[in-house]
């Protein structure tokens, strides 16, 4: 895969990601609480073949 077949990938992801959040924004409206959202978020993208991790836990040096 070169770099133009991979741009393109990561491009159709990150349009299929933005379109998914506008879609469940103008579906729910504003006002809900933040998980209420992500629920629905996370939803619609496995819905369009996303593979979606939701509170992945990071390390952190501190």
């Amino acid at each position: 895969m070169d770099n133009t077949e991979k741009r393109t990938g990561i491009e159709e992801i990150a349009h299929q990601i933005v379109d998914s959040a506008i879609t469940v924004h103008r579906e729910l409206g504003p006002g809900l609480l933040e998980s209420t959202y992500q629920v629905c978020l996370a939803y619609e993208l496995r819905k369009r073949g996303l593979k979606v991790e939701t509170e992945v836990s990071q390390p952190v040096r501190y």
